[in-house]
């Protein structure tokens, strides 16, 4: 696992959310992800699969592009 990509990820997804004013929990349930799988994959602590990926970028209404570093 490339721990220094999965936290790169996690950082633009948090950096993203915050931008739109969601919270963590609202992010996750808008996603159709747990809360605690979303924690991980903020803290780069899980790497994530493109189909999560892309289902955040979509719920926080930007290209996936813009949450790869």
């Amino acid at each position: 696992m490339n721990t220094k990509l999965a936290e790169a990820v996690g950082q633009r997804i948090v950096q993203m959310r915050r931008s739109k004013g969601l919270p963590q929990e609202k992010l996750a349930l808008l996603a159709e992800i747990d809360r605690s799988y979303m924690s991980r994959i903020e803290r780069g602590k899980i790497n994530i699969t493109l189909e999560k990926l892309y289902k955040i970028a979509d719920t926080l209404g930007c290209d996936v592009k813009e949450l790869l570093p």
